[in-house]
């Protein structure tokens, strides 16, 4: 029998936001979250793009210092959504071994690790920090999630690139399916605004270059696009049975409905041009939620702004709705938040889930003029949702030829 599974709880702290209601608030109002990055390395080392979407609210803002200074920068903003969304969900009293972790990250400790490099070089190794394994591994955020909540059912890493968190999702549904465990923290997280990924991304010609207007850097489905904007941050869903929250009167957003997880083979970092893979993911999603591309009504797109990477979603997403696609309301919420690689989409699962509460899908801001290759339903301007039930699907595509798709479903009850 499959079981009704449903979101209790939600967090996320982004560019636009040190909690999920202030992300919201900010994405609905059209805010950008990036910004010219005022750090001395990127003078030092000339970097060819100065800008990114930094989160708003620091994590040694949120955390105790003895806390941060034990967890690299992507387990702290890993920390921080997952206690709102567990705090969000009435931190619900739960069996150890009922209590599952489903984290994501895309590279995981990149500053702990190259900190510790440099620490090596200039110090010694008797200056390394013997700390240093456990906060640069790719698992630390399963691993201290667990021990912080005290989750013995299992806690389990997804390192799938920029499709990452999305699929943590689906894994999650997979797992309370399967009777492993009552509740779930799933999402993710990731820090990775740094020298080297600013400089390897440029070098690979997929950041914007806008270094004179970054706030209008990031511009998914127009024509004048060239390239993503670095974001950082996390984002946590709370995820349990239907039967589960009832029983403990938890408060519904939303139903998640199914997954769909698939892979290319295609290239190490583009995406089939032809869509076959994006499209088998968006089917599996919608044949798990016992779903029709017909009952969709809203979409939150990867379209992370590069020139080749929107044009071929649009033609994934077309393989399955037909001349549909062109009048389902989309968002593009990267324009806003930047790319929060492995983190991305449990950040626009969040605001999946919350364009079905509220009945309206987010802006997509930067819309100068559209490209006729990606003619998506976007706006500058909110859209409403209507009335009656909804369906979503919130998509992501990674490096490696990963993709994860998930669905939604309005909760009315």
């Amino acid at each position: 029998m499959t079981k009704r599974i449903v979101v209790t709880g939600i967090g996320a702290t982004s560019a636009l936001g040190g909690t999920a209601p202030e992300n919201w608030a900010n994405l609905l109002a059209g805010v950008s979250g990036t910004r010219t990055l005022t750090h001395d390395w990127v003078a030092e080392h000339q970097l060819p793009v100065t800008f990114a979407a930094e989160a708003s609210v620091r994590p040694e803002e949120v955390l105790p210092r003895h806390e941060a200074k034990r967890l690299d920068p992507s387990v702290q903003f890993a920390m921080i959504a997952a206690r709102e969304a567990w705090e969000d969900a009435g931190a619900p009293d739960v069996a150890p071994e009922r209590l599952g972790i489903d984290w994501a990250t895309g590279i995981g400790g990149l500053w702990t690790l190259l900190d510790a490099w440099d620490t090596l070089r200039e110090k010694g190794p008797r200056r390394v920090m013997p700390l240093t394994v456990p906060m640069l591994m790719p698992n630390a955020g399963a691993g201290n999630l667990s021990l912080y909540f005290g989750a013995k059912a299992f806690a389990r890493t997804v390192v799938s690139a920029c499709a990452s968190s999305t699929e943590s999702i689906a894994n999650a549904y997979e797992h309370l399916q399967d009777d492993l465990a009552d509740i779930v923290i799933a999402g993710g997280a990731e820090s990775a605004i740094h020298p080297i990924t600013m400089a390897s991304f440029a070098s690979a010609q997929a950041l914007s270059r806008r270094n004179d207007d970054p706030q209008h850097a990031s511009r998914p489905g127009a024509i004048d696009r060239d390239g993503f904007v670095m974001g950082e941050g996390g984002a946590a869903l709370v995820m349990e049975t239907e039967e589960h929250a009832k029983a403990r009167g938890a408060k519904i957003y939303a139903y998640v409905v199914g997954g769909g997880v698939s892979a290319d083979s295609y290239h190490i970092t583009g995406n089939d041009p032809e869509g076959h893979g994006a499209a088998r993911a968006v089917e599996q999603a919608l044949a798990q939620a016992g779903a029709s591309p017909d009952e969709v009504t809203h979409i939150n797109a990867h379209a992370t702004s590069t020139p080749v990477g929107d044009p071929n979603e649009y033609g994934a997403l077309r393989r399955v709705f037909g001349d549909r696609i062109d009048e389902i309301p989309v968002s593009a919420t990267k324009a806003s938040t930047g790319h929060l690689l492995g983190g991305t989409g449990a950040l626009e699962a969040v605001f999946t889930i919350l364009a079905l509460r509220d009945r309206v899908a987010p802006p997509t801001i930067n819309m100068t003029e559209p490209d006729p290759a990606v003619p998506f339903k976007l706006s500058g301007e909110t859209q409403p949702l209507g009335d009656g039930p909804q369906l979503a699907i919130s998509n992501s595509f990674g490096f490696g030829g990963h993709n994860a798709v998930v669905a939604f479903r309005s909760y009315d009850g």
